[in-house]
């Protein structure tokens, strides 16, 4: 059993009397209240972050007030900790703060007294809870900023909507081409929720032949078809208590998508052949590269399922709409593809700079981070404009328009190549491109780039 977080006061007494008339002082002042006989599994009954105080008597059998207050310290070591003495054992209490209790009470004391010091240890908690968050929260958008690389508007976008999205239990559709980032997306919203620390099961719907797609995510009893000769747990009851990632739900038959959308509405799973209802705790992250609404209306997709779906979508941007973020995520693969392979790292030369940021980009972050891995084993930086589905197209040095045009685009990716590389100021940016600063200034503003949107946008931009 887990104590619920809406308790306040767990009070602990072995004495009936006692417990009843201290229940009773609580109570009147309307605090919901937890009330035992004796200490012992109390620590594992509480959960992490519990919003409470526990209150307990010192001298109890079993279990007594100071091994409880080690328990629930090895814990939480800020837990408030309220132990009440009898008349004689002072020393005892010393003791115990010393060990950490927040305070203690010695019989008799006034009613008046008990509730003003659990009043204070509350408000003490919830502090304690709220700089908790906070932290939390600030580590949260650091590892988040390491896994989604990139200053650009979406992906900053994205990663707002990730962490607002986290910490509820909705579950989430997320939409992105392939090669964006679905699992990556997928594996952040698991581990910065409150089920990280529960399993994270990830599976391909569409790598899964029709003949066990149904075995593999609903699991079957002995004899459920030919060749079943044991029990199957299945992918969404293994992921009980953490998350179930289904990526290319589109690839999923109709009959599989009617299961699939029972047990959303139900967070109940039944094995093939079994009769047993399994409730399930689990949060579901599908993932699509197919427009579903267009699926839906050609009979392809159920409609029904797409709306249970689609509360809470995220749209991952395609690499292409992304600026200057393919320079941040190469030196960040090429990064850590030279000290994978203890090689030293390679400088982009300024064509090169300029080549990525030209290119389109069809297997967006994938063929990205592949592209980043030869460079880094010293291979030549050779890309072209190819279709997602793998057929030629035209060269990427190769751009369109007229010459004005031509010199304009030149310009804008030479100045945009200099952007991703550290400097501590405009002026720094501006020798380095051997231009003025106010005409720097005015090609930033014609071409809509932003020193402050790079890497370095910290930096003094006055300078």
């Amino acid at each position: 059993m887990t104590i619920d977080n809406r308790i306040e006061v767990v009070l602990i007494d072995d004495d009936p009397h006692l417990r009843q008339a201290l229940s009773q002082t609580l109570d009147l002042a309307g605090l919901k209240i937890l009330t035992l006989a004796e200490a012992k599994g109390v620590a594992g009954q509480l959960p992490r972050d519990w919003p409470g105080v526990v209150v307990s008597d010192i001298r109890m059998p079993g279990m007594d007030g100071l091994e409880l207050l080690g328990e629930l310290h090895a814990q939480d070591s800020e837990l408030p900790v309220l132990l009440i003495t009898g008349h004689g054992d002072v020393p005892l209490a010393v003791q115990a703060m010393r060990a950490g209790a927040y305070d203690f009470l010695e019989k008799p004391f006034a009613s008046d007294h008990l509730l003003d010091t659990v009043r204070r240890a509350l408000a003490l908690r919830r502090l304690v809870l709220d700089n908790r968050s906070l932290r939390l929260a600030l580590s949260d958008r650091h590892e988040l900023s390491a896994r989604l690389v990139g200053q650009s508007a979406p992906i900053l976008r994205l990663r707002e909507q990730i962490g607002a999205l986290a910490a509820t239990r909705a579950d989430v559709l997320i939409l992105g081409e392939t090669g964006a980032g679905k699992e990556v997306v997928a594996r952040a919203l698991h581990d910065l929720s409150g089920r990280r620390n529960g399993p994270f099961v990830a599976i391909n719907a569409g790598a899964l032949a029709e003949s066990v797609v149904e075995s593999e995510l609903f699991g079957h009893e002995p004899g459920a078809f030919t060749g079943a000769q044991k029990r199957r747990i299945g992918k969404f009851e293994f992921a009980n208590g953490g998350t179930l990632f289904l990526d290319e739900i589109e690839s999923m038959s109709l009959d599989v998508q009617v299961k699939l959308l029972r047990l959303l509405q139900e967070r109940m799973v039944e094995r093939l052949g079994g009769n047993q209802q399994i409730p399930l705790d689990i949060r579901v992250i599908a993932a699509t590269k197919e427009d579903l609404r267009q699926a839906a209306d050609q009979g392809r997709f159920r409609a029904d399922l797409y709306y249970r779906l689609n509360v809470a979508p995220l749209r991952i941007p395609p690499l292409r709409e992304r600026g200057e973020d393919a320079l941040m995520l190469f030196q960040h693969f090429a990064g850590e593809a030279s000290a994978r392979h203890g090689l030293p790292p390679h400088e982009l030369q300024p064509a090169q700079r300029a080549l990525l940021l030209r290119h389109s980009w069809p297997g967006n972050v994938r063929e990205l981070q592949n592209a980043a891995e030869r460079f880094a084993l010293g291979l030549e930086l050779a890309l072209d404009n190819s279709a997602a589905d793998g057929s030629p197209g035209a060269p990427v040095e190769v751009i369109s328009g007229g010459l004005s045009e031509q010199v304009e685009n030149f310009e804008k990716t030479l100045i945009a190549a200099e952007l991703a590389r550290p400097h501590s100021s405009v002026r720094s940016l501006a020798e380095a491109l051997g231009i003025p600063r106010k005409t720097l200034h005015d090609k930033l503003r014609k071409h809509g780039l932003n020193f402050g949107d790079s890497s370095h946008g910290s930096a003094d931009e006055s300078d």
